[in-house]
This record gives C-alpha cells, structure tokens and sequence, in this order.
C-alpha cells in the first residue's frame, strides 16, 4: 500500500468523509479529518480533499514512518497517527508500534522500530499493533469513550476487515 492508497481509504465517508462541526468533538470543525484544532489556520469549511491530502502526507504518513513499516501495518498506522496525533507528533502512534514490535517505547521513529516491525510476522504485527489500538481508546476519558468509542472500535473492525 502506499500513501495514495491509504489516502483514498482514509477520506472513503466511512472514515473521515466530509464536513462536521459537532461542538461535542475536541478536533472542532472538521472536513476530511482535517480540524480547526490542528489546524488552527486552515479554512476547514472550504478545504479541498488535495490541501488535505498534501497536509496528510506532510505532517502524518511521513513522520509516522508509514513508508518504512511492512504492508500489512502501512494504513493502520497512518489511520492511528490520524486519529491520535498533533500534526507531524505521531508519538501515540510510534509507541503503540513500539510497544506492539517489544522495541524500546520512547516515541522517536528510528531504525531499532523499524528493524523490530519488519522482522515480525506481518499477521502478528498486525494484530499486536491492533491490540495497542484497543487499548488506547478504551483508556481513554470516559466521556470521550461515552460519545465516540463504538466510532472508533466500528473503524478498526473495518480495518481488520480490510487488511
């Protein structure tokens, strides 16, 4: 897979769709996945899917590192960088790789990951990585678990599907 691809899947109306403004949503205004909180900048309501895709590539896929892991891990990683992350800060999503590949958890992307992720067997990747998602989500407030968890666990059961 690579970032075309997982772009595609990401903006697919399943996942990130179109515009939202729920004022019970941390991210805010929201289009593409792209929100105001972000991006403070960012006209979100007139965004265009090629702004978001550039700011995609630019502050997700390249410092999660999503070029550098097996296949089988390329969109679940981006997704979970996506979802988690501060732009071009993917650290939720490096440390749940890390701990998901028994790599030393500090957040920082670097070649010991990297070696650990591509030595696994990519089924297992998956499903450890997978695993440290869970885990996020139901640790997360319970207020936000409240409104969002059954989102968040219907877009990683897609994802397991996919994958």
């Amino acid at each position: 897979m690579d970032f075309d691809q997982a772009f595609n899947i990401l903006v697919d109306p399943q996942h990130e769709g179109g515009y939202v403004n729920d004022p019970a949503d941390p991210g805010g205004e929201t289009k593409y996945g792209i929100s105001k909180r972000a991006f403070p900048t960012e006209d979100i309501a007139n965004l265009t899917l090629d702004r978001a895709k550039l700011l995609y590539a630019k502050y997700y896929w390249g410092p999660a590192g999503c070029d550098g892991v097996p296949p089988v891990l390329k969109y679940e990683l981006f997704d979970f960088a996506v979802n988690t992350s501060e732009p071009g800060r993917p650290v939720t999503a490096i440390k749940a790789l890390q701990r998901a590949t028994g790599a030393f958890v500090d957040g920082v992307l670097g070649g010991h990951t990297l070696m650990a992720a591509g030595s696994m067997e990519p089924n297992e990747l998956f499903r450890r990585f997978a695993a440290q998602v869970i885990r996020y989500y139901t640790g997360l407030d319970p207020a936000l678990r409240a409104r969002y968890l059954a989102g968040w666990m219907n877009r990683l059961a897609t994802n397991l599907e996919k994958m």
